[in-house]
């Protein structure tokens, strides 16, 4: 018992030890320590301060200017919602004047369609590529059209690796047919039929609600012949 009494004595002391030491390290360095916790406080004050009074009411701003834009983009007036009007910014200022928030980063996204709709093929890769969203269908989407516009510019073997990559992103009923029905297109240009008989048949077997599942059959047919 003298033993386990002994025992117990030392961890008591141990631990009395430590304490003392970590007071006497807290004493010794008070300063510092109260500088260091003085500055976790006031850049946590800057964070809230910047969502609160300059990130959020610039969000809004953002917002208010994008949706004149998306209208534009609506009736397919393809160069006005990319510059804008007299009295509301076009996608491609919105995405340079308001790109840490989300309309900003949005803008690309359209600026890269319209220019894609508009024929300037290089410039919607530019902006498609600036585009980052965790949506599964429009990140998907502009993976996607990054490849058409490779397509257009008759570059097959880039645009199979976007085409690839879009039906990749996000396993969906949506996005993933549509582009490896592009895919198939590609092995069908470039006379790989087996490939596209492959894809075809993915997309019968595992897509068949989809529009590009409905209409499949005629191209397993058509791959089936060559």
């Amino acid at each position: 018992m003298a033993k386990k009494n002994n025992k117990t004595d030392d961890q008591f002391a141990q631990v009395e030890g430590a304490l003392t030491r970590t007071e006497q390290f807290i004493e010794d360095n008070q300063d510092k320590i109260v500088k260091i916790v003085g500055a976790f406080v006031a850049i946590a004050a800057l964070i809230l301060g910047y969502q609160n009074f300059y990130l959020e009411p610039l969000e809004k701003e953002a917002q208010t200017e994008i949706f004149n834009a998306e209208i534009y983009f609506a009736k397919d007036s393809f160069s006005l919602a990319l510059n804008g009007d007299d009295q509301y910014l076009g996608f491609l200022d919105i995405a340079d004047d308001y790109s840490s928030t989300k309309a900003g980063n949005l803008a690309n996204y359209y600026a890269g369609l319209s220019y894609l709709y508009l024929g300037e093929f290089e410039n919607a890769i530019d902006y498609l590529e600036a585009f980052d969203s965790d949506d599964i269908i429009l990140s998907s989407l502009a993976i996607g059209c990054i490849g058409d516009a490779y397509m257009e510019l008759g570059d097959q073997d880039k645009a199979m690796d976007y085409y690839e990559d879009a039906a990749e992103n996000n396993n969906n009923e949506f996005t993933t047919p549509r582009f490896l029905m592009k895919q198939a297109t590609v092995h069908e240009l470039q006379g790989n039929y087996e490939e596209a008989l492959e894809l075809y048949n993915i997309i019968n077997d595992d897509y068949r609600p989809s529009r590009e599942g409905q209409n499949v059959a005629k191209y397993i047919a058509r791959a089936k012949n060559r």
